[in-house]
């Protein structure tokens, strides 16, 4: 069983008198993709800042490992277009970097040639590769990505999905990730946490999506269900699913 980085137990966080999350137990180890899907409002940004500790919980306890280190890939990142900027100054901020861990962590993001590059001249998704190698500036033991994908087109998708993969492997490092795009995270990922509010279910892909809950939450018959899993050929059978978990046509 692979080393647990951060683990939380029954977290519950509300903002105000408004519950957002409720009974949340999941964990994320090393070397491991887990996935946090569901529809918008389902509190899934909210679960990874609570697990980092930016939003505080009102009940349960998050354990995280004494040499947790975290990179985090923000859903967005808004920098001024027409701010003259290298990706290397950019990488650099606020703290310095030397010439080396620079150009290492892009060639581990897959852009290894971007360093000299104005940021107002990157596309969409060699601005998101460049938010993916500063994460990885140090290298954490914790990827986070928070809709890291989100304005790419398919093919960008599966690439910067395809790089991520690349990360673990190099690095053994543990991934938790949001996504919206479910066909290709049901392929790229060990582990699915369905979210809304609670957990919904959790396991292997393909057991998952055989799973009426999970089903029932993004408006998918049988047959879209099976489409969107991967093989494995290993690992056990367990999962966990929470019958009260309410469903609907909803899109992650």
């Amino acid at each position: 069983m692979s080393k647990k980085l951060i683990e939380c137990e029954q977290l519950s966080v509300s903002f105000g008198a408004k519950p957002v999350l409720s009974n949340i137990s999941m964990s994320v180890g090393a070397g491991e993709i887990l996935s946090i899907i569901g529809p918008n409002g389902s509190g899934k940004t909210t679960l990874l800042r609570a697990l980092i500790g930016a939003v505080p919980h009102i009940e349960g306890t998050i354990n995280r490992s004494p040499d947790l280190s975290i990179g985090y890939v923000p859903q967005k990142l808004h920098i001024d277009q027409t701010l003259p900027m290298t990706v290397e100054r950019f990488m650099s901020l606020p703290k310095k970097h030397s010439k080396a861990s620079l150009v290492e962590a892009l060639e581990m993001a897959g852009v290894p040639n971007l360093g000299k590059q104005q940021l107002m001249d990157l596309s969409g998704g060699q601005f998101q590769r460049v938010l993916l190698a500063r994460a990885l500036l140090g290298k954490p033991n914790l990827l986070i990505l928070d809709e890291a994908t989100q304005g790419l087109d398919h093919a960008g998708v599966a690439d910067f999905y395809r790089q991520i993969a690349d990360v673990k492997d190099s690095l053994g490092c543990g991934i938790l990730m949001i996504s919206h795009e479910l066909h290709i995270v049901m392929r790229q990922t060990d582990r699915v946490i369905c979210l809304n509010g609670n957990i919904c279910c959790q396991g292997r892909p393909e057991v998952i999506t055989d799973m009426p809950e999970y089903r029932n939450l993004f408006g998918l018959d049988q047959s879209e269900a099976l489409y969107l899993h991967k093989p494995h050929a290993h690992h056990d059978d367990h999962y966990t699913h929470d019958e009260n978990c309410e469903g609907g046509h909803h899109h992650v």
